[in-house]
């Protein structure tokens, strides 16, 4: 820029780098508001996402309890009298009864 400038007036060359300043400052602020609008997307997904995994969390543990209380239960029955532990095992040959079935019917219905 400087060898443009040699054969010109000194305030011709003042006005060329004010012009040139100018236009640096205008993409800079550009640039700048670009990053800002990113960052508060950026941050408006974090707040989401926070509240996304909060909400995961309270319904873990409301399933927790759900378990707990199902195993407690689980546990009582099995201690108890032999006719509990048959029925037990009934509902288990069922249960894995029909996940076979299912499992069979789905292998079916994908070919």
């Amino acid at each position: 820029m400087a060898e443009r400038s040699r054969g010109q007036n000194p305030s011709a060359v003042e006005q060329m780098l004010d012009a040139e300043n100018k236009r640096m400052t205008d993409s800079l602020s550009t640039k700048v508001t670009r990053l800002k609008s990113l960052a508060l997307d950026m941050d408006r997904d974090v707040e989401d996402q926070n509240n996304y995994v909060d909400g995961m969390d309270s319904d873990f543990l409301s399933v927790t309890g759900l378990l707990s209380g199902s195993v407690k239960r689980f546990s009582s029955m099995t201690r108890s009298g032999r006719d509990n532990r048959r029925l037990l095992c009934y509902i288990s040959a069922g249960l894995i009864g029909i996940f076979f079935l299912l499992y069979f019917l789905l292998f079916k219905a994908r070919t």
